[in-house]
């Protein structure tokens, strides 16, 4: 999954995601002070900026170029409040304690001995800040031929690797709050809210 590989989906239709923002975030966030927030895979922009027309100023940070170009272009009412930024997060992480919101929605970041991507994740928190990590319960889905969901960091996994201080909030599976998207069958959500110490 580099970055050929998402600029070769996102260049297979006109537009790869619904345009809307998840509903884990809207229901997570809303009511939550503005401050700066960190948009992992952010794709074509949705989330970001639903996030930056509710005040908050906005880095959103994807591998591909397509994805990101088009965010750009659907993003023009708060261009004063977007910051577009490529990269492989797997790579060049984040800036430390910069963030008061490190949203991961549906991420796909695959397990590494020394935990070095998602390290530099729960860095970028900044301290008082909130991690909002969320995917697609697996539970009772078929499997499928070039992806094992094991290789990938799920909510419950990056819990396990809080440091102590930290305060879990939300560490569960829920129902979805919209439809899953066409050819998937996920019904349920698992998501992980956490507060770093200030």
């Amino acid at each position: 999954m580099d970055a050929r590989f998402w600029d070769d989906r996102y260049s297979s239709r006109d537009q790869l995601f619904s345009g809307s923002p998840n509903g884990v975030l809207v229901t997570e966030i809303t009511g939550c002070p503005p401050g700066q927030a960190l948009d992992v895979g952010c794709g074509e922009g949705a989330d970001a900026r639903w996030l930056a027309r509710q005040g908050w100023q906005v880095t959103g940070v994807d591998i591909s170029e397509v994805a990101l170009r088009r965010a750009a272009e659907a993003a023009t009412d708060v261009a004063d409040r977007v910051a577009w930024a490529r990269a492989d997060l797997a790579v060049t992480p984040p800036p430390a304690e910069a963030f008061d919101l490190v949203s991961v929605q549906y991420f796909p970041l695959k397990h590494e001995p020394e935990h070095t991507a998602l390290r530099g994740l729960l860095a970028a928190v900044a301290p008082g800040g909130t991690l909002l990590f969320v995917g697609h319960d697996m539970t009772g889905l078929p499997a499928q031929p070039d992806f094992d969901p094991a290789d990938y960091y799920r909510p419950a996994d990056v819990a396990r690797l809080l440091d102590p201080d930290w305060t879990v909030q939300i560490n569960e599976t829920r129902p979805r709050t919209v439809p899953a998207p066409a050819g998937t069958s996920h019904t349920h959500d698992t998501v992980l809210r956490a507060r770093r110490p200030r």
